[in-house]
């Protein structure tokens, strides 16, 4: 039978492994990461997924296909799966989390907010990451508020965002301020996005770990007691492997 909903474009589909940042940080977790993205930030750490030059790499796959693919890794037993991208608010994930919620999966999806899908409603948790001035990207504060509103408070929702420098840092402050009931967590990032030809380029462990210290120095200057500063764990475990 010909499965009537829409194809998902998927970049791969990994796991378990810990979800490495953000609210969930720590918790085994599924990905499906998507292909394609409406942005193009300039420090990009999963260009294998955004850049049109690794469509080749892409699937386009249905929502069974998927959720199979979500079954085998998991090995049946109901766990967070997280929908990353890319950004892949761009992808009909509808019927994925029905289908997973039927049978006692809870699903993650983090995105950019620049754009808002009804089934924002339908997810556990709804990851908000407007990208700072260091990505080169323009952020579209009335695309985040579509965001919000297409939540609805059903979702647990938070703000996540990368911090490279003080004008990053002075974004976050006023994300913060503009969304004053959302819990916020901040991250340095990552200094050396991979080369997509060599995932097992090192990082520059020292430098990350120069900006954390920064980062927290910053918060604590001002007693912005109200945020939770975080490391990028997989990037600290894993550099810029991919599938973990």
């Amino acid at each position: 039978m010909t499965e009537r909903h829409p194809a998902i474009r998927v970049s791969e589909i990994f796991g378990p492994t810990i979800q490495g940042e953000g609210v969930l940080i720590g918790l085994p977790t599924v990905f499906v990461r998507t292909g394609g993205c409406d942005y193009r930030c300039s420090w990009c750490d999963s260009l294998h997924a955004v850049d049109n030059q690794f469509r080749h790499e892409w699937k386009m796959m249905s929502v069974s296909a998927v959720w199979q693919n979500v079954l085998l890794l998991s090995g049946g037993r109901p766990m967070m799966v997280s929908l990353s991208g890319g950004n892949p608010a761009i992808q009909p994930f509808g019927a994925l989390i029905k289908l997973g919620h039927d049978a006692g999966y809870r699903f993650a999806l983090e995105t950019q907010a620049s754009v808002a899908k009804e089934w924002f409603a339908d997810l556990d948790v709804l990851v908000l990451s407007p990208k700072p001035p260091s990505s080169e990207m323009t952020t579209d504060w009335a695309a985040v508020e579509a965001c919000l509103e297409a939540a609805s408070d059903k979702p647990q929702v938070v703000l996540k965002l990368v911090i490279f420098d003080e004008s990053d840092y002075a974004y976050a402050k006023n994300a913060a301020a503009r969304f004053q009931r959302l819990p916020i967590y901040l991250q340095p990032g990552n200094h050396t996005p991979p080369n997509p030809s060599n995932e097992d380029a090192p990082i520059d462990r020292d430098g990350i770990t120069k900006r954390m210290e920064w980062l927290i120095a910053s918060v604590m200057r001002d007693r912005w007691f109200e945020v939770r500063v975080l490391p990028q764990l997989h990037v600290v475990l894993w550099g810029n492997k991919r599938g973990v």
